[in-house]
């Protein structure tokens, strides 16, 4: 009996010595990073021959194409994929509703909600055609999703529709998630035993005792995720036209104009992966181009005011769009200030350097022209003039100048002036 006992725990054993979960972890909006980085995990853990993925997910929303190609890992992976909102205080709105429900098992931490996925825009209300045609293609992807899943689909279609939100019990009570689990630790253990459907097949999870391996976000999805904040992005094309302009205004000085390049390069790859209104990005421009015309033109201040209010609408309306489930959103708390600077900027920093090169040169040689003195000698034409308490030989242009009467230097030539007599 004991040999069997042992010979039972050593085959246990040996079954689960292999077995690994890993963890994925979101925690931020959905966009093409957080795509490809969720893609990259599923794909990694089918081929190390994972029992299963979990995603911890804690959203706010994100883009469309981004979500889409979540979903479209999820319904196509080839383990199981288990969504996990979590920890306690987290959320699955907008975006999130979709991905938690695409998922094999869904999951919810005590102290979470779900919901509200009604179609946005971020800059404004949509008219109500475009806002009928978004809502139903998002209703008809909630339905698709849960019908797959086998989740609450009025449900689904009411977060789309009417924005419902819901707490966990009440996601649990209403069939949207499988499971709630207070930590990750609970979660493991209410997962062993549990069945899923994949493809063809039906999968019993064994993860009771696996080794948890988590995979965090490296540094350059990281990198990647904060350069799609579309703040980020804002913030990184201005500082790129200060930098360009500074190298313009300043040839040579090599680091404003190295620092501008890359800025602008980074904020175009940003800009590629967000909804980007190119009529916004031209009020932008439009706006930079009037402050540097009020620089060269006297117009009173109205070019001025002109440049702050196509920079300001130009900010807001930068990044709008009309998708479902769309979360991008550029603060108002960015915006405001960096407007502000900008047009600081170009009146005090360029201004002053503009008028600094109009400014009548008043050293070296060039500087003596325009100075005034007085005939130390008679010049017949050539004398001697005192200017700036200095004598220099001179040469009148106007005939005799007698001695100690005032002048003016109009050339210099070497060591020798050019001067007339002051009128």
């Amino acid at each position: 009996m004991k040999i069997f006992l042992f010979l039972s725990l050593f085959l246990c054993s040996a079954l689960t010595a292999g077995q690994t979960v890993h963890i994925l972890t979101v925690n931020g909006t959905i966009n093409p990073t957080t795509s490809d980085y969720l893609r990259h995990g599923i794909t990694v853990a089918g081929q190390a021959g994972a029992q299963a993925v979990i995603i911890e997910l804690n959203t706010p929303g994100g883009l469309l194409q981004s979500t889409r190609d979540i979903v479209t890992a999820f319904l196509e992976a080839k383990l199981p994929v288990v969504v996990f909102v979590a920890p306690q205080g987290s959320r699955a709105a907008s975006a999130g509703v979709f991905i938690t429900m695409a998922a094999h098992v869904a999951v919810m931490a005590p102290g979470t909600n779900i919901g509200a996925a009604h179609p946005v825009n971020a800059q404004g209300e949509m008219d109500s055609v475009m806002s009928g045609k978004v809502t139903n293609d998002a209703a008809a992807f909630i339905r698709t999703i849960s019908e797959r899943r086998h989740r609450n689909v009025q449900w689904g279609e009411e977060a789309v529709r009417n924005s419902v939100s819901v707490t966990e019990n009440e996601a649990l009570a209403l069939g949207v998630i499988d499971l709630i689990a207070p930590n990750r630790a609970a979660l493991i253990d209410s997962l062993e035993g549990r069945t899923v459907v994949i493809g063809a097949d039906t999968v019993t999870l064994a993860v009771k005792g696996a080794v948890i391996e988590e995979h965090p976000m490296n540094w350059q999805y990281e990198l990647l995720d904060l350069l799609s904040d579309p703040n980020i992005s804002y913030i990184l094309f201005l500082i790129g036209i200060y930098g360009l302009f500074f190298e313009l205004y300043n040839p040579g000085s090599v680091l404003p104009g190295v620092a501008g390049a890359i800025a602008i390069i980074l904020a175009l790859y940003s800009m590629q992966t967000l909804p980007v209104n190119y009529a916004g990005l031209a009020l932008i421009i439009v706006g930079i181009i009037l402050f540097l015309l009020e620089i060269k033109i006297t117009s009173y201040g109205l070019l001025s005011v002109g440049g702050v209010v196509a920079l300001f609408f130009g900010s807001i309306m930068l990044y709008q769009n009309d998708d479902p489930m769309e979360f991008v959103e550029l603060s108002l708390g960015v915006v405001i200030p960096f407007v502000a600077a900008t047009a600081l900027f170009f009146f005090f920093v360029v201004g002053a350097g503009l008028r600094a090169q109009k400014r009548k040169v008043d050293t070296g040689e060039l500087g003596m022209i325009g100075l005034e003195g007085t005939a130390f000698t008679s010049l017949s034409p050539e004398g001697q003039v005192r200017v700036q308490g200095e004598i220099w030989s001179a040469v009148s242009i106007g005939g005799t100048i007698p001695k100690d009467v005032r002048i003016v230097v109009t050339e210099i030539h070497g060591l020798q002036l050019k001067v007339k007599q002051l009128q």
